[in-house]
């Protein structure tokens, strides 16, 4: 059977799942697992001759061991190294805010400028734009919580970081109204007590958090803490907190689907 070109050039490449990177060790352990993951899952890398070496590797905006360029220069040596002439650079972000729109591509640049014609590096969409597979994932831990003994009918409110930039915030209201729940940011307005306080005042006794954050951290913590702090100005109310997204199966499922795009 003749493979399409397109998919040939997806089996000469390898894969850079990049994200923001952050002093908390836990993310770069969860971001690690996840290519772990998507080597092992996704059919194309299964197949190709890359299969029985790192072709999927980790990079990070900021607070990496260098700027992003550089990692991009020293995955893209290790490509060549293999006989491959193709990186595909996947951003592992939830919102299309600056990092994605003008940061990211800007590093990409300088990289490429580096190779000149010898290495082929290809921006991929981010993992935000998986809108089905992100909301069956949010879905996955509303069940989480709702299994939760006496909890019957909970108000349930999709809590994202937020973005300034027009319109960075429209995939989660999109995706908060595909599950029933309303929106809260940790960054903008609205703020999470300002909408437990609202569904407090409407009646709510039952309230769920989803994070809509992709791996434990430095915010998911502070979330935590900010949770166990409502709970106690808002006593009337059940108020509980899933986990974050989590390295998951699902999640390197949904990002190997970017591959394809």
């Amino acid at each position: 059977m003749k493979i399409p070109n397109q998919r040939l050039d997806l089996i000469r490449s390898t894969y850079l799942l990049v994200s923001h990177g952050s002093r908390d060790p836990r993310p770069q352990i969860a971001l690690e697992n996840l290519a772990k993951l998507l080597s092992q899952n996704s059919p194309i890398l299964s197949n190709s001759a890359t299969s029985s070496v790192p072709a999927v590797g980790t990079a990070t905006l900021e607070l990496g061991p260098a700027p992003l360029h550089e990692q991009i220069c020293h995955f893209g040596e290790h490509t060549l190294s293999l006989g491959l002439t193709e990186v595909q650079i996947l951003p592992i972000f939830l919102l299309p805010g600056v990092h994605v729109a003008e940061d990211i591509p800007a590093q990409l640049e300088i990289a490429r400028k580096t190779f000149s014609d010898k290495l082929t590096i290809n921006l991929q969409p981010h993992l935000g734009t998986q809108k089905a597979g992100l909301i069956k994932l949010v879905k996955t831990q509303m069940q989480e919580v709702a299994f939760l003994p006496n909890l019957r009918s909970p108000k349930w409110i999709l809590l994202s970081h937020g973005s300034r930039r027009p319109g960075g915030n429209s995939t989660v209201e999109e995706i908060a109204s595909k599950v029933g729940a309303v929106t809260a940011y940790w960054s903008v307005k609205s703020s999470l007590e300002e909408r437990i306080d609202s569904l407090v005042r409407d009646g709510q006794q039952q309230i769920g958090i989803v994070p809509y954050f992709l791996f434990n951290g430095g915010i998911t913590d502070a979330i935590a803490k900010t949770v166990a702090q409502l709970k106690q100005q808002f006593p009337t109310a059940e108020i509980h907190l899933a986990n974050p997204l989590g390295a998951t199966v699902e999640l390197a499922d949904l990002i190997g689907e970017l591959i394809h795009k």
